[in-house]
Formats: structure tokens, sequence, C-alpha cells
């Protein structure tokens, strides 16, 4: 699956569409995030059923801003609509699949009850 860029203008859409995201928060400024890029643009085209997304933290800082996104690269997997999981730095490519196989199988239904009961 290609990768998706995140702005302003579609972050609110992708993130409530789908039920599986995983975001790389990064600069073309910064080196470590380009030795990320190729983990991750690999990791996307192994994992069809998961969304791959990229945000660029110089253009769109008020998103990164409300994640308190301090340090790039870093990634952050969101399954239903539920930030579970935020690293921060270069991942091997073999650590980074083992947090995609991990964050694969998290169950969010404890939390999602948790919000329910509270709305009620």
């Amino acid at each position: 699956m290609a990768i998706t860029n995140l702005t302003q203008d579609n972050f609110k859409t992708v993130i409530e569409s789908n039920p599986f995201i995983v975001i790389d928060f990064w600069a073309q400024w910064c080196e470590p995030c380009l030795m990320f890029s190729n983990t991750f643009k690999n990791a996307a085209l192994k994992h069809p059923d998961v969304m791959f997304c990229m945000l660029d933290t110089e253009t769109n800082a008020e998103i990164a801003a409300y994640f308190n996104i301090e340090q790039i690269p870093c990634v952050l997997a969101i399954k239903n609509q539920i930030v579970i999981d935020g690293i921060v730095g270069v991942m091997p490519s073999q650590s980074f699949e083992e947090s995609l196989q991990q964050w694969r199988v998290f169950d969010t239904t404890e939390i999602n009850r948790h919000f329910s009961e509270q709305d009620a």
C-alpha cells in the first residue's frame, strides 16, 4: 500500500476512516528521519492492511504539537482512533516489524468500554 502524506486537510478523515494507522513524524532536515524512511516504506509494502502515513513536522507543526511530538523521527500507532504506542528514534527493520506485530494484536476493547461508560 502507498504511504499517505498527512496534512491539516486530510488528517481527521484519515484517522476516522482507518482502524489501524502508523504515522511517521519526520522533517526533511532530519538525518535520522531520512535513515528510517526506507524501513518505514518497506514495512508499508509488507503490510497492506495497515494505513502507513507520514507527517512532515515542519509543514504541519500544529498536528505535531497536538501529539506532543518533540523529537523525530517519532512513530505513533493508532488503533480505532486511540494512540496505543509511540517510539522515538531510528529503529532497525526487525525492531520495527516486532512493534508492528505487537500493535496489530493490541486489543482496544477495554479502552473503548471505559470511554463508552464515561459517555453514558
